[in-house]
């Protein structure tokens, strides 16, 4: 099969609405969470505990609002969902890496945050989806 074969169910482009938008929501209760429960100044704070600047709380949220914003509208969606890889990568590294596996471990492992990059990739690869205001 090659690359510019139609889509093998003519679904698939709800699928890939339906994935797009449960990322784009995931990512808008992260960034709640650290706006509202945990607050800027208390999510700065965190990040300083593991040695990062605190700035990258502040820009953290600012991103996944962005992503999440970007998914849920489709605003290139596929594109901007790819922005989020590295910043979950960069959990893995500096907090859920060292906690083992499973996200049921006591500060939560690294399995969580993989899928959730992983996700991101196949929405990159599946497209954008249906009803997006702007696609590529």
């Amino acid at each position: 099969m090659n690359a510019t074969a139609a889509p093998l169910s003519p679904l698939a482009p709800y699928a890939a609405t339906l994935l797009r938008l449960a990322l784009g929501v995931l990512f808008l209760v992260h960034a709640l969470t650290k706006l509202l429960v945990f607050t800027p100044a208390g999510t700065a704070a965190f990040f300083e505990s593991l040695g990062l600047p605190g700035v990258l709380g502040y820009l953290t949220i600012a991103v996944e609002l962005a992503i999440s914003a970007a998914l849920l509208l489709g605003i290139y969606a596929r594109w901007i969902g790819l922005l989020g890889v590295p910043l979950l990568l960069g959990t893995i590294v500096t907090v859920h890496g060292a906690n083992g596996f499973s996200f049921a471990n006591a500060g939560g492992g690294w399995e969580y945050p993989a899928f959730w990059a992983l996700a991101l990739v196949v929405l990159f690869l599946l497209g954008d989806g249906r009803w997006t205001l702007r696609s590529r």
